[in-house]
């Protein structure tokens, strides 16, 4: 069985609100780990050191293929020759790692509020839990330039344009991605009205950098509670750390090593509707480091917010009919997840769908 998040009353919107205006330790200063960081169920499945995890070259003449197979088995794999500049990675990076390296009093200036979602603070699925993660983050909604200001007064203009020229890659590759995996069901961009004419009506997304402390005992904490993305496609640059492990059922956690130049893409749960859940949206956590510290910086893309999500009527028939009603939008499918503590793929399932 599959591990599942355990958390609060998030039902109640003061409780939701309360986990999401709190900010993390600083973890610098902890040479034990808090009960409130404790977790006991790390190790109910097996991780395995692993190189499953299908590695994709963009180049490659059989790429969409190969995609589209990694959709339906993994929901996951890493991409090479990604077309994002080298140096825009690396000055992303660079960015996430002066953020957290910055004094706490200093990131407090920019902590998110009670009900935000851009600024300071833990990951937002921190409602999913009982427990504190091991980690921090910094979420990027519309423009950091306020943010920015607060954290470096004398330099944020030209950390801003990094941002801005990651943001900008990650959002055309993103998208270049999106239309791969749909194509592969033999969806074109006239089947999916929301995406506009030219199918580039895709506004909504988030940027995130993340940050995991080493940790005096990381046997007993969590970076990330396993989860699956609320997205279409979620694309993580990490850093040259090990920590990020994907689920397979029957099997346990596989870990996902970093590899140069390489980009991991997840298929979020919004992809698993719209494909009538031929593609896997795939369930991943985060593990700490004892010495060193883990950076991430993750794009999660979605559709337009105010738009319909369901299984798109071409990929329907007799006997594949829709696995999930429409989905009003994005905002109400998060709100959705988070009441449900993260298990809403599988509360709105209608049913179990036919084996081939």
């Amino acid at each position: 069985m599959a591990p599942t998040a355990t958390g609060p009353d998030a039902h109640n919107p003061k409780t939701f609100d309360v986990i999401l205006g709190k900010v993390p330790d600083d973890f610098k200063s902890l040479h034990e780990i808090p009960e409130e960081y404790a977790w006991t169920n790390l190790n109910e499945h097996p991780s395995l050191d692993s190189d499953s995890v299908p590695i994709i070259d963009l180049n490659d003449p059989n790429a969409s293929q190969l995609i589209s197979h990694s959709c339906r088995t993994w929901g996951m794999f890493q991409l090479i020759n990604h077309g994002v500049p080298n140096n825009v990675v690396e000055d992303m990076e660079s960015v996430a790692q002066s953020l957290f390296s910055l004094p706490a009093e200093q990131k407090l200036k920019v902590a998110r509020g009670p009900g935000g979602i851009s600024g300071y603070g833990f990951h937002l699925i921190s409602a999913f839990s009982d427990k504190k993660l091991w980690s921090e983050c910094f979420t990027i909604l519309g423009s950091p330039l306020e943010h920015y200001a607060k954290l470096w007064p004398q330099g944020y203009t030209k950390i801003c344009s990094i941002t801005e020229e990651y943001d900008k890659e990650l959002g055309r590759l993103s998208s270049r991605l999106m239309w791969i995996m749909l194509a592969s069901l033999g969806i074109s961009k006239e089947d999916v009205k929301w995406s506009g004419p030219k199918g580039d009506n895709h506004e909504a997304h988030v940027l995130q950098l993340n940050s995991y402390p080493a940790c005096p005992d990381p046997d007993r904490a969590m970076g990330l509670v396993p989860h699956t993305d609320s997205t279409l496609v979620t694309i993580v640059h990490q850093s040259k750390i090990c920590g990020l492990q994907v689920f397979q059922e029957g099997t346990g956690w596989f870990t996902v090593p970093p590899v140069p130049g390489a980009m991991v893409v997840n298929v979020g749960d919004l992809m698993h509707i719209l494909s009538n859940g031929s593609y896997v949206s795939v369930l991943h956590r985060v593990l700490v480091n004892q010495t060193q510290q883990r950076l991430s910086v993750v794009y999660t893309y979605g559709p337009p917010d105010n738009v319909p999500i369901s299984p798109i009527p071409k990929l329907l028939s007799a006997s594949h009919p829709a696995l999930y009603p429409p989905v009003t939008n994005w905002s109400e499918y998060i709100d959705t997840k988070t009441k449900l503590k993260g298990k809403a793929l599988a509360s709105l399932r209608l049913y179990e769908p036919l084996t081939n």
